[in-house]
């Protein structure tokens, strides 16, 4: 759902360079480079960059399927709220996505509905975490 007129491959290369102390580089080759900070100083951390993915996933469906409702999103804001395991590897545990919307036209439970298609059935990166690691959502549908 998140890309239905892109050509997929199934193969996805990411190239990570080490620039010093716990601080990367990273990106498809011939593409952007991120900062990437284990300790959150300079950059997000690779955890950060998980949850970032999750909300960001999520919120293309949750665009595009407003869009094809006729009811075009005009701001959309996603807060993540989550929670590690305190054991090694400190995996998530749960998340929570808080999404804002302004999309005039739009209720509350069509809303509701594109996050849930979403995060249940079309993001990948949702779908690529285990499977006890809880996501959740809340909307708040602003005029």
């Amino acid at each position: 759902m998140s890309h239905p007129t892109s050509k997929t491959t199934g193969h996805v290369s990411i190239d990570v360079h080490w620039v010093g102390g716990v601080a990367f580089e990273a990106g498809r080759p011939q593409g952007p480079k991120m900062r990437i900070d284990a300790d959150a100083q300079s950059a997000p951390s690779p955890f950060d960059l998980l949850l970032a993915a999750i909300a960001t996933c999520a919120s293309v469906d949750v665009v595009t399927i407003l869009a094809k409702q006729r009811t075009p999103v005009q701001a959309l804001n996603v807060r993540v709220e989550a929670r590690r395991v305190d054991s090694t590897p400190r995996r998530l545990e749960a998340a929570v996505l808080h999404f804002a919307i302004t999309a005039p036209g739009t209720t509350v439970q069509k809303a509701t509905r594109a996050i849930e298609l979403s995060v249940t059935k079309y993001c990948s990166v949702r779908s690529s975490l285990i499977a006890d690691a809880s996501v959740t959502w809340t909307v708040d549908l602003k005029a």
